[in-house]
């Protein structure tokens, strides 16, 4: 609406002069999201609506912070807590929400490190795709923190003139201009947190994580990429060939609702193709979705036919902690790599320690620096468990100096960066932590040495050193190991299902690289460069499902590429139905502790880098599917004819909603919870041919025990005139409900395979 774009403008120059009246109001008040449903240019009503309410800010220019107008409708302002109940009583409005500070999914920064994932797309272009593409059309809009121009990996060698669809434009700030885009980055723009007085006011990255994403997701290939010479080789995104729009929302405190919500709202009207977030809640602080910005911005996305791919969160392995669970998002679950680094530990008696980290140390690769256990490392006044897991004040500068020191690392206080760093102030040696997980994740250590080791090994060293009259040990700086068995796994911190809301909605989606991945890194982030470097290194290596979501954006934005036609729902269905259940051994997928991998730890499967481009069947989902969800999510009616106005007049709220209905939703897996003993449970789906014009697809059906499962028709006959068919599915079990059944149906016709998980519970 122009009266926002004035109100905007005008509030740039405003120059602020508060009362002390004001002062004290303004530090009483908080940022509000007013969130309005669609675009205010939907019907005259809306737009009365919409600019009533601006009026009624007119007043107080200073205290709008955005106003949301090209996808949907709305602002965010500071106002005071009663201010905010009474507007959202006015007509016209859906909710009215605090602005939440939301994260990075990157695991902390002791976690980062390893080898990178190449995403190879191998293309086989079938009838109707358009096989001259190479991905050069398609447009992924990520939203995090920044981007470094800099970096080789966003070069524009060899790329085609920027698409005419692109209406965005390259936000000028503190150290970064117009000039800074090119014909691979295209456009960036930058919001900046309201409520913090450390924002950047560029697109500039100055955290590292959004550089990374991108590059990770779309970045142009660099040869003789590596991290200080570990890993080398050619680092490059999952789509290429993909133009980059970077939309900073986040900052060095978080990344705000209000702005995430511009940033939809601004990606929507620039052209993009594909929405990447590797960022969301905090399990245990999911927000319904009328209150949550990415699933309000990801709806309305969704809706223009842009596909929005998320992170599923940190949070795991317990269950009920994956994010981002919207059913228009595509959740992306984090799987580990066959490459792995180790940083040995060599006993007296050469006795080898496969160990964990990277550490460049320079110390003496025979075993002789004496071996302490923390315990007996400790200060007189600490506990035995300081002792034993090495917190900071708990060591003995005298028992520690000249020695190695083994510490556990179960007190979930500290880092091993810390506990590190304790001991070398202390004249130590190194160190030789004892932690399960820590030697899954790769961390840097830079030139201190320090090796993670596993449990059980961690006893044999402990073993050692009370059997022994003088241990000696060494740790050995970091080699790579290559075709490392099994991978994937799912890794330790990748949230788990089922989502938080409903159990009749499988949640994650799909799984895909998030363990140790190398990527672009800008040049003035030094957190993680060893303490005798002059420069970051222009790539680092991390984790978290932040690794992942631009994985599975990469190989969307490809499919999209050469599927421009089709939905976002069909292409999420192709990357979910073509995934992969086995890992290198050709065995089932696990867990990183070793157990069979479930759907609420994988979705459907690690997912594939040429399955997608040959689906065969694609299921997809209507957007009167997703509303017919929240009806059945208890939303009434007049509160959806906000969010979707233009609905068609025979749409309403079934007069039984219930979350059971939701496991009708045409959605690429199955989900159905309430069973009970000697009851059939009754799903339907719609399957679209996008392969063969005459095919027939026969049912198959990974029954799990204790579960009845019947597919009718188990013959789907497609045909040129008849591309969608119908197939129902009844679930029921054969004795008494205990905790989850989980399996899968498949359809093939010989050259197609096309799979989707199910999930039954009581």
């Amino acid at each position: 609406m122009n009266c926002f774009s004035i109100l905007l403008c005008f509030s740039l120059f405003l120059v602020s002069s508060q009362t002390t009246t004001e002062a004290v109001r303004a530090k009483q008040d908080g940022v509000y999201i007013v969130y309005m449903g669609a675009a205010p240019s939907s019907t005259r009503a809306r737009r009365n609506d919409h600019d009533q309410l601006l009026n009624s800010m007119l007043k107080r220019k200073k205290d709008v912070v955005y106003s949301y107008n090209n996808g949907f409708s709305g602002f965010a302002a500071r106002l005071s807590e009663e201010e905010a109940r009474s507007i959202a009583q006015r007509p016209g409005v859906v909710s009215v929400f605090p602005d939440p500070l939301l994260q990075l999914h990157t695991t902390r920064s002791w976690d980062f490190l390893k080898y990178q994932t190449d995403v190879e797309i191998n293309l086989r272009p079938t009838s109707g795709s358009n096989s001259s593409s190479n991905g050069e059309d398609t447009i992924i809009g990520i939203m995090d923190t920044g981007i470094w121009p800099e970096s080789k990996s966003f070069n524009d060698k060899d790329i085609g003139p920027i698409p005419p669809k692109w209406k965005g434009s390259c936000m000028q700030g503190s150290g970064f201009t117009s000039s800074n885009c090119n014909r691979k980055l295209i456009g960036a723009r930058y919001y900046d947190d309201s409520e913090s007085s450390t924002s950047s006011g560029s697109p500039r990255d100055q955290n590292g994580h959004g550089t990374h994403v991108a590059a990770t997701a779309a970045g142009s290939p660099v040869e003789g990429a590596s991290y200080r010479g570990l890993a080398e080789g050619i680092a490059k995104g999952g789509s290429p060939g993909s133009r980059i729009a970077m939309y900073r929302v986040c900052t060095l405190n978080g990344c705000r609702g209000s702005a995430i919500l511009k940033a939809f709202d601004d990606a929507i009207a620039d052209g993009v193709d594909i929405l990447s977030l590797s960022l969301g809640a905090s399990a245990g602080s999911e927000l319904e979705f009328s209150v949550d910005p990415i699933a309000i911005g990801a709806f309305h996305a969704v809706e223009k036919g842009i596909l929005v791919v998320c992170s599923a969160g940190n949070d795991g392995p317990a269950r009920k902690t994956v994010v981002n669970v919207a059913p228009w998002i595509l959740t992306v679950a984090a799987t580990t790599i066959d490459r792995q680094f180790e940083s040995d530990v060599v006993l007296g008696g050469n006795k080898v320690i496969k160990g964990g980290g990277i550490n460049f140390a320079n110390i003496q690769k025979s075993p002789i620096y004496p071996l302490i256990y923390g315990p007996s490392a400790k200060d007189s006044a600490a506990s035995d468990d300081s002792g034993r897991t090495c917190i900071p004040g708990a060591l003995d500068k005298d028992k520690v100096k000249g020695k190695i020191i083994v510490c556990e690392n179960s007190d979930g206080e500290y880092s091993p960066k810390e506990k590190l760093q304790t001991v070398i102030s202390q004249g130590g040696i190194g160190v030789v932590l004892i932690d399960d997980d820590a030697t899954t994740v790769a961390s840097i250590y830079g030139s201190s040495p320090l090796a993670t080791v596993t449990k059980k090994d961690g006893s044999e060293i402990i073993s050692y050193v009370n059997s022994t009259r003088n241990p000696t040990a060494t740790i050995l700086p970091t080699v790579t190991v290559t075709k490392y068995t099994p991978a994937p796994s799912i890794a330790y911190f990748s949230a788990r299902g089922p989502a938080f809301n409903t159990r009749n909605l499988l949640k994650p989606d799909i799984a895909a690289p998030g363990v140790d991945i190398l990527a672009a890194w800008p040049s003035n982030v030094t957190e993680d460069a060893t303490e005798d470097a002059e420069t970051s290194p222009p790539f680092n290596i991390l984790s978290g499902t932040s690794m992942a979501c631009p994985h599975a954006s990469g190989i969307a934005a490809t499919v999209k590429s050469q599927y421009p036609s089709w939905s976002a729902s069909a292409i999420r269905s192709a990357i979910m139905t073509t995934a992969i259940q086995t890992n290198n051994l050709k065995a089932p997928i696990t867990t990183n502790s070793g157990e069979p991998a479930t759907p609420y730890d994988s979705g459907a499967g690690e997912v594939s880098t040429t399955g997608p481009f040959q689906p065969g069947l694609v299921y997809e989902t209507e957007i009167t599917e997703y509303l017919q969800f929240l009806c059945n999510n208890g939303y009434d009616i007049s509160k959806i004819k906000l969010i979707s106005p233009d609905l068609p007049k025979t749409f309403s709220c079934p007069s039984n909603s219930s979350g059971d209905l939701i496991s009708n939703m045409n959605y690429p897996s199955i989900a159905v919870s309430g069973l009970k003993v000697n009851e059939w449970k009754k799903v339907l789906r719609t399957a679209t041919s996008v392969g063969e014009d005459e095919s027939v697809y026969t049912a198959t059906v990974d029954t799990p025990t204790g579960l009845e499962v019947q597919v009718t028709p188990n013959k789907l006959q497609f045909t040129k005139n008849n591309k969608k068919l119908s197939y129902e599915v009844a679930f029921k079990p054969s004795g008494a409900v205990n905790g989850d059944f989980f399996g899968s149906i498949s359809w093939t016709n010989g050259k197609y395979r096309v799979r989707s998980p199910f999930v039954v519970s009581q």
